[in-house]
């Protein structure tokens, strides 16, 4: 699918190239380890090269996530999708979550998973993810079905410069520029040296030619 729309935009808008599926869960010692375990385990069933990344400051967590999702693997239907993203997937564990949260912004995965004490005190500090998940109750499968929020949403570290899909992606949007004398007389200068300094000397004599008395 996502190389047909890669063909397709060459003639037409599509929405954009997606997946695999991303998932980053930033954690403290609140966090639940079964929450998070099933968190990273619904994001790895979706396919084989799906990615999971747990980023913590607490030292103990990953062990416990660790020994829930290998649990929880043996017992999934998608076993192999989810074995296969393992190794596609790791954690980290930072000094705290100011460091936690750069971590996922360099990351900038399709998802973000909040679940600290006082995910909207963190929620600032996030401006790389494709959605934003706050708290320990807040599952990313409701975001797929039941929201309402878009879920057509940027992968591979896409989310660092693109936001997810919405209904002005299909609009096009022109700019509209209406000078007065005055304004142009405040322009000018700038513009005029800009258009010499690149050698453009018609553009900088389109300037002049309007200020002649």
């Amino acid at each position: 699918m996502t190389a047909a729309k890669v063909l397709l935009r060459q003639e037409t808008e599509m929405d954009f190239p997606a997946g695999p599926s991303e998932i980053a869960v930033l954690a403290d010692s609140s966090a639940i380890p079964e929450n998070v375990a099933a968190d990273v385990l619904a994001q790895a069933e979706h396919g084989p090269d799906s990615a999971c990344v747990l980023v913590t400051d607490d030292p103990e967590l990953p062990a416990k996530v660790g020994r829930l999702l290998r649990e929880l693997a043996a017992a999934s239907p998608r076993r192999e999708n989810i074995v296969s993203s393992m190794r596609n997937s790791g954690y980290m564990v930072v000094g705290d979550l100011t460091e936690g949260a750069e971590v996922c912004n360099s990351i900038a995965p399709e998802h973000i998973s909040l679940q600290v004490r006082d995910p909207l005190s963190l929620l600032p500090l996030i401006d790389g993810a494709g959605a934003i998940f706050l708290g320990h109750d807040s599952p990313v499968a409701c975001g797929d079905y039941t929201t309402g929020t878009d879920h057509v949403l940027p992968t591979a570290g896409n989310a660092a410069v693109h936001s997810g899909l919405d209904v002005l992606h299909f609009m096009k949007r022109s700019s509209v520029q209406m000078l007065g004398k005055g304004t142009l007389k405040m322009l000018a200068p700038a513009t005029v040296l800009l258009a010499e300094t690149e050698g453009l000397h018609a553009h900088a004599d389109s300037v002049r030619v309007r200020l002649k008395d």
